[in-house]
């Protein structure tokens, strides 16, 4: 396992090394602007696998993705003016929003479903990682599914035992400030809901929208 301290090297040396590694089909313990997450190619069968193999996260629950921007996404899912507009107010930042998978998406994290989870982080790094890859990569909390998410390397590795091994390498940012994980919203035509309420509250995102929400199904 290979740890870079961020700040002795500085985000352009760290992004290049990363990408190289997401390239290979690593997997990248990394900051965003929320928790420490594992960036695997989103789009790789492979790749995707080791980080459930990582979290201990089993088949069929989601794991999202981060791209560089809405012109990315729009590669990947439909996006339409509901999307848009969530996307103009809170990206970037903890949105993840959840869109209809665009036909021949199928492998990775989009292989079995009918959607794909999308967000641009406010961490630097992040946005420099996805220029840099130039394609989407994963966005999942760095802990075992179902237990708290450590805000330090070392607590995160410590938790993940034997399975740490697994990560190729470490982009050390220090212990990251209290946070809670993004809002997920579901978007597919004129349905809008909220999957997952986290660092932006629901009623931001019905303002921005101009909805009253209300119960909703399909999504």
């Amino acid at each position: 396992m290979e740890v870079i301290q961020l700040s002795d090297v500085g985000i352009e040396t760290s992004t290049l090394r990363a990408a190289e590694v997401l390239r290979a089909r690593g997997v990248v313990l990394y900051p965003t602007d929320t928790l420490y997450g594992l960036g695997a190619d989103a789009l790789s069968d492979e790749a995707v696998a080791k980080v459930r193999n990582i979290k201990g996260r089993e088949e069929g629950k989601p794991i999202h993705c981060i791209v560089a921007d809405l012109a990315m996404a729009g590669k990947y899912a439909d996006v339409n003016d509901s999307a848009r507009l969530l996307a103009k107010e809170f990206f970037p930042g903890p949105l993840t929003l959840v869109l209809k998978r665009k036909q021949g998406v199928d492998m990775g994290i989009a292989r079995g479903v009918g959607t794909i989870g999308v967000r641009v982080s406010k961490n630097d790094f992040c946005i420099a990682l996805a220029r840099e890859f130039g394609k989407p990569y994963t966005t999942t909390s760095a802990n075992v599914s179902g237990e708290v998410s450590e805000r330090s390397v070392q607590k995160i590795l410590t938790q993940l035992g034997e399975s740490a091994k697994q990560i190729d390498l470490v982009i050390d940012a220090g212990e990251l400030p209290p946070s809670l994980p993004s809002t997920v919203v579901g978007v597919r035509g004129q349905d809008v809901v909220i999957l997952r309420e986290g660092a932006i509250p629901a009623s931001d995102i019905y303002d921005v929208l101009g909805w009253m929400p209300r119960e909703r199904e399909g999504l």
